[in-house]
């Protein structure tokens, strides 16, 4: 058997964390079986699909590296053929027209409720003569479109959960059209799921009391049911329904923020399903070789921000800076980060991402820890005290460190010389290094003062030092 999978978000908002996973984890199953992925875009609600979410899915899809085979396939392109399904349903008399009005409809359900019965339709328009029907469609009077159900327990298998059973008389006949030229999700997804010849639906739990009205659809027009494989919630930390209270964002938020693909696609991987051993760290390329859809697991998974935000320091720190210079300059989300390119040579601005990269969590950080570069810095007088010294000796220690530098030959202006003469100048080597340190960069915590200098230059960190002995008088 050749398997298909297929991704088929509907354009009515950005690609969020969830779908991106539901996408992943179909593209990784297809490729560990050497099968084919589809990208299938529901649009048939009109009012809600807006062309801007299609393209963002599109994009989002392609730059986390899940490339699909076929598609995109437009649902709002094939009406003709849910169309012919429609009749065909009817003719088989496996649905009808319903022609209840909606304050019917709502009589009907408030009796039900009263009762102390299960709200659902209870099948009046199913007893229609074609006469009483053909009368009603010559009236135009307005109808959807039911499919009729049995009263009884429907069981299916999913490949994550073992056999799931529904009881149907619960459920009721239910909507499956507003009319043969409006398909709804239950009647437009089974078709194109059946005619593109999809061989696993792997979604979210969310869609298992769905399952059901769709294998109705597969059953009443015989068709061979494909295999289902329902995927645990994604769950915010605190254990409820996840959203954007719980960090999560849309993948075009992250990617804004300078959030790496490769370090989603990890994240996004392990809320489900792990490697072997206990390794966390793991590429597009070793998940589908190790990839195998019965492990992954059924129980919900948790949303840990602070997971992805180490995945992402962990494939930062990996990157060169050219990479990372690539990166921005190639990517429209980081535009504006192309400025802090063109302050500095090309060697120092590699020298600067280095520095920048071991204290960030994102691309956008990098420039972020190392502001000090790039802007006119300010400090309180305060931040220069080393342990119990005085300002006096703080001064002091300072005035040495200038006129040490000022004596250094340009020629010799290098690391090793720098640290062998900065070394040298005290006995407790924080009364150099903290003062100096706070002078150049007006932060308590930074890369090392002798990197930061080397790019400076002498005559910028003289000014600088010189800044902070003004400070002390």
């Amino acid at each position: 058997m050749v398997i298909r999978t297929r991704f088929a978000p509907s354009p009515t908002g950005y690609l969020h964390l969830g779908s991106a996973r539901t996408a992943l984890f179909n593209y990784i199953f297809a490729k560990s079986q050497k099968g084919f992925f589809i990208l299938r875009i529901e649009d048939t609600d009109k009012e809600r699909s807006k062309e801007i979410f299609v393209e963002d899915i599109i994009e989002s899809l392609k730059w986390l590296g899940i490339n699909y085979d076929e598609g995109p396939i437009f649902q709002s392109e094939r009406i003709e053929i849910y169309r012919k399904v429609i009749e065909e349903l009817i003719e088989k008399e496996k649905a009808y027209r319903c022609f209840c009005t909606k304050e019917e409809l709502e009589a009907k359900r408030q009796e039900q409720i009263t009762r102390g019965e299960p709200p659902r339709y209870d099948g009046t328009c199913a007893k229609l003569t074609k006469e009483e029907v053909n009368t009603k469609l010559s009236q135009n009077v307005p109808y959807v479109i039911r499919l009729k159900v049995p009263k009884q327990i429907l069981t299916f298998k999913d490949l994550l959960r073992g056999e799931v059973k529904y009881d149907l008389s619960l459920l009721g006949d239910f909507v499956i059209a507003k009319s043969e030229e409006e398909p709804l999700f239950h009647l437009a997804t089974p078709v194109d799921d059946y005619y593109q010849g999809i061989t696993h639906i792997i979604r979210g739990a969310e869609h298992i009391p769905n399952t059901p009205k769709q294998i109705l659809i597969y059953k009443a027009m015989n068709w061979k049911l494909p295999i289902y494989a329902h995927l645990p919630l994604i769950l915010g930390e605190s254990g409820g329904k996840l959203s954007k209270r719980h960090g999560a964002k849309s993948i075009q938020e992250y990617r804004q923020e300078g959030y790496l693909p490769e370090a989603i696609v990890n994240f996004l991987v392990l809320l489900g399903w792990h490697p072997l051993g206990q390794k966390e760290v793991v590429s597009l390329e070793e998940i589908i070789k190790e990839f195998r859809l019965e492990d992954v697991e059924v129980r919900h998974s948790a949303f840990n921000p602070k997971k992805l935000i180490w995945l992402n320091r962990v494939y930062l720190r990996k990157k060169s800076p050219q990479e990372i210079e690539k990166l921005i300059l190639n990517d429209p989300y980081l535009n504006d980060l192309r400025n802090y390119l063109e302050v500095y040579s090309a060697e120092d601005t590699y020298k600067i991402i280095e520095l920048g990269k071991e204290r960030a969590n994102t691309i956008r950080d990098i420039f972020t820890t190392v502001k000090f570069f790039y802007q006119e810095i300010d400090y309180p007088k305060e931040l220069l005290i080393w342990k119990d010294y005085t300002f006096e000796q703080i001064k002091n220690s300072l005035i040495t460190i200038k006129n040490s530098l000022e004596n250094i030959p340009e020629e010799k202006f290098n690391y090793e010389f720098l640290k062998t003469v900065l070394d040298s100048l005290n006995e407790d080597k924080g009364l150099t290094y903290w003062p100096l340190r706070v002078a150049v960069t007006g932060l308590e915590a930074s890369p090392p003062p002798i990197d930061i200098i080397l790019i400076f230059g002498k005559k910028k960190t003289i000014e600088l030092i010189e800044k902070a002995i003004e400070k002390l008088k």
